[in-house]
Formats: C-alpha cells, structure tokens, sequence
C-alpha cells in the first residue's frame, strides 16, 4: 500500500531535519574558522577541519547506500544521526587542532548517511512521477544551510562561542532522530541480510581519500605537475581500478556493476558530476569576484548570493512539477542548462562596475538553470534503477556530485591562479606573492592592504581572468548540456520503489 501524503510529510520531517544538518555543517564553519585557529592554535592544518568532512562525507556515502539496501533505511538512518552527533558533541569538547580535526571526521561519517539516505526513504515511499511534489523541500533545505550556515556561524562566534557551531547539532540531531523512529517503524521494510564487501568498501575509501586530497591540494599546496600530486593522483587511480575488480568478484557489491551497464545510469550521472564541477566552482568563487571586483563588501556579497540560492529552489520545484505533470525528464535539465549557459556567457561580458541588480540577475538565472537539473538527474537513475538497488544507486548520484564539485572547485581556483598570472603579466605589474594565492584566499581584506598603484593594475587583471573562469564555466555547462541531450527517456514509474519491489512482474511492466 503506497504512503499518504500525510504519512510522507512526517516522514519528510524526520529526514529533512537530518539533511539539514549534514547540509548546514558544510557551511556554518566556515565564518568560525579564524575563532577556532586562534583558541587552539594550529592554524597550519586548519583546512583540514573542512577538508575532512568532505572527505569522509563523500567516502562513507555509497556504502550506506549499499548497507541501506541490505539492512533496511530506519536502522541506517538512525545510526548515521548518532555517528553525526557523536562527532558533533567531540567537537565542541576538543581542546587542540587535531582533535577538532577528528571529530569532523567522524562528523563526515555521520553526514553522508544522512545526504543519501534521506533522498533513499523519500524514493522508497514516492514514485518517481510524483517525487517532484517534494523535491523542492530538499532544495529549500540545501538553500536555507547554503545561506543560513555562514550568518549562523558568525552569531554564534560574536554572541556565544564558536563550540555552538556544533553544540546546536544535538537539539536538533536529537529531534530528527525520534521523528524518524517514530515515521519509520509503521512502514515496511523487506530486505534480506547478505554478506559486507569490506574490502570494496576499504578500497573505495582510500582511493576516494586519495583523489579528494588532489583536489584539495592541487593548484594551492602543491602545483598541479609536482611529485605530491601526481603520487597521489596515481594511488588514487589505482586504488578505484582495484576497486572495480573487487565490485566484479564480490557477492554484494559496494557499487553493482549491473548498474553501470544502464546508459541511464552513465548518462545521468556524467551530467551530475559535470553540473556540481560548475555549481561549486562558481559558488566558491563568486564571493570572491564580488568582493574584490566589483568592490562589494562581504555583507552585500553574501545578500547578492540570495538570489541564486532562492532561484536554485525555484528551479528545483519547477522541474518537478513538470516531471509529475508530463510524466518525462528530459525537458527541464535542457532548459535549464541552457539557462545556465547563457548566465554564465553575461557574467564573461558584464563589466566590473555593472550595477548590482545586472548581476543579481544574472546569478538568479544561473541558480534557477541549476537548481532545475539536479533533482532530474537523480529521479531519472532512480527510475531506471532496480528496486533492490535504490539506495547503491542514490548514494551513486551524490557520490558522482561530491567529486564533481570538489575537482570543479579545484580546477575552476587553478584557471583563475593562471588567467591572473598571465594578465599580470601582459600589463607588466610584477608577481604578486604566491602567485596571486594569498591575495585571493584574504577577499577584501587583503586587497585593501595593496598600495594604489598596485590596485589600479590588479583589478583589470582579476577582472580578465574572473572572465576566463566564467568562460571556463560556460564550457563545462556546454559538455552537461551535452549529456542532458544524450539523456535517454523512460516513462516515469508510478508506484514506489518499496512497493515495486514486491509485486509481480507482470504488474510491473503494466505501469
């Protein structure tokens, strides 16, 4: 029997609540970051405190997706929200640098549960037709902690102590963690116990671990050619490559390989991957432009990121209520996209004195052409998944989305660091330190510092090459365009994935 609405909305509560939190973690630290190095010092591994957490969130998602699928979503889910709490209440209590670091870790290991089991239960109770109905809850939630996280952050530094930027979790973590018990328990779960590919799971960790410190590091520590980067770059690949065979020859799978041979699959995620490469890249990168080229201050930069946050969510709700009208996906990521584009290519000719509600809108219909193409990709691989492997096939998605964003940050930081060496160098103006690096990661601040002689050659420089990253942007919304056509379409289904799983197969092909 499929799931009222009602029955949904209290299941949303609990999942949503755990979402958030995963979400806001992301993002609440960041304003508290310099509070933290200066009471328990260690500054020099102080970007590991963020690092970390992506790194484990990112590691630990497609085995939950893979331990959900053989030992049911409550269990799962209830146990991520503890590991999330654990490493919350750590945090708060740690006294040096390493410790906070390892309570991140463990927060991490918490956090990707609950990204991907949240968008699990609610593909367990809904049908893929009519998942758009709620589909822009989840984009709200990501919004909201987007935005919410830094202003959080910094009221709690200013008014409290930064240990609230963890010690908050607990209410809320505590809350999430009865609602879902008690929405969960009354729904059926059937799923037979199978053995655990650990090694799979060791393997995939590592490797993953590997490649995410390349993206962390390559272009900002290292150069993107040095040893460091180029060892790691070869244990990581050889790692995944270990990892494949091992997918071949274990009894359960991290990652079915049945499911790669999907060209839904393939497709859909390649677009995912590509979308967050942009999406992170550019968001990491606009406060920047904001401040330091046009010349706004951190308050209004952060008030003029509203509205692609706002439009992301309106996109988000957009394409779902196509998708639960027509029936079909493929429509809203080409829009989109295309939207997106087109943002991208005004933000490449938009001068730097452009008034501030040019950019706004350009921003906002950057957001909305986004936000209109992650929630396809991910109903589309669902509905073409099995249903015994919805939660393999969801943690794939945000698995694919992780590295996506991490190597589009990374590679989108490298082409400004080299657009602004060589716009520097055709004016003239001698190296800045480090490349640029340093005046970059300082924002306004920094800049300010610069003499006026110096400023007067370095904005028109930064300018210049905020225009090829643009323009680099546009290219990788090209190649997701790219995909999103090559984008087979397949009827959506309009039953859930937990009732599909159980009925015959006569009367699944009848849907």
């Amino acid at each position: 029997m499929a799931a009222s609405h009602r029955e949904i909305l209290r299941i949303l509560c609990g999942v949503l609540l755990g979402l958030f939190l995963a979400a806001l973690d992301q993002t609440i630290i960041t304003t508290a970051l310099p509070t933290m190095a200066a009471e328990l010092g260690g500054v020099e591994h102080l970007s590991w405190v963020v690092s970390i957490y992506l790194l484990t969130t990112t590691a630990s998602t497609p085995i939950y997706g893979k331990l959900s699928d053989l030992y049911g979503r409550r269990p799962l889910l209830q146990a991520a929200i503890v590991i999330f709490l654990l490493g919350s209440t750590l945090a708060a209590l740690a006294q040096t640098m390493p410790q906070l670091i390892g309570a991140r870790a463990v927060q991490g290991l918490g956090g990707g549960g609950l990204i991907t089991l949240a968008q699990t239960v609610i593909a367990d109770h809904v049908s893929p037709r009519e998942r758009g109905r709620y589909q822009g809850y989840l984009s709200a939630v990501w919004a909201t902690a987007s935005v919410g996280g830094p202003m959080l952050g910094g009221f709690f530094v200013d008014y409290l102590s930064w240990r609230w930027v963890f010690w908050v979790n607990l209410p809320v973590g505590l809350l999430a963690l009865l609602l879902c018990w008690l929405a969960l328990r009354r729904l059926p779960q059937h799923y037979e116990r199978r053995s655990i590919d650990y090694l799979g799971a060791l393997l995939l960790t590592l490797g993953v671990a590997a490649l995410l410190l390349v993206a962390t590091w390559g272009g900002s520590q290292f150069p993107w050619l040095s040893l460091p980067i180029l060892g790691l770059s070869a244990t990581g690949l050889v790692l995944l490559f270990a990892f494949a065979l091992q997918e071949l020859r274990a009894p359960e799978p991290i990652l079915p390989p049945r499911l790669f041979a999907s060209d839904i699959f393939r497709t859909a995620n390649a677009c995912a991957g590509m979308v967050a490469m942009v999406m992170f890249g550019a968001t990491m990168l606009l406060p920047i432009f904001l401040q330091i080229v046009a010349g706004m201050s951190a308050e209004r930069s952060g008030l003029l990121l509203a509205p692609l946050t706002s439009a992301s969510v309106l996109g988000a709700f957009s394409s779902g209520q196509i998708m639960r009208v027509t029936g079909g996906y493929k429509r809203p990521p080409i829009l989109g996209l295309s939207l997106a584009t087109l943002a991208l290519i005004s933000l490449v000719v938009m001068r730097a004195d452009a008034p501030a509600a040019l950019i706004a809108v350009s921003l906002a219909l950057f957001g909305a052409g986004i936000g209109a193409t992650f929630p396809v990709m991910l109903v589309a691989i669902q509905n073409a998944a099995d249903p015994r492997d919805i939660g393999a096939a969801t943690s794939a998605v945000n698995f694919f989305r992780s590295m996506g964003g991490s190597f589009g940050a990374a590679i989108l930081w490298s082409v400004l660091i080299i657009a602004l060496g060589a716009a520097l160098a055709r004016s003239g103006t001698p190296a800045l330190p480090g490349n640029g690096i340093a005046l970059l990661q300082g924002g306004g601040e920094a800049f300010a510092n610069l003499s006026p002689d110096l400023k007067a050659t370095v904005v028109p420089a930064l300018a210049a090459a905020f225009h090829t990253v643009f323009a680099a942007a546009a290219g990788l919304c090209l190649i997701a365009l790219g995909f999103a056509v090559l984008l087979r379409e397949q009827p959506l289904r309009t039953t859930a994935a937990a009732i599909t799983a159980h009925r015959q197969p006569e009367q699944i092909s009848a849907d």
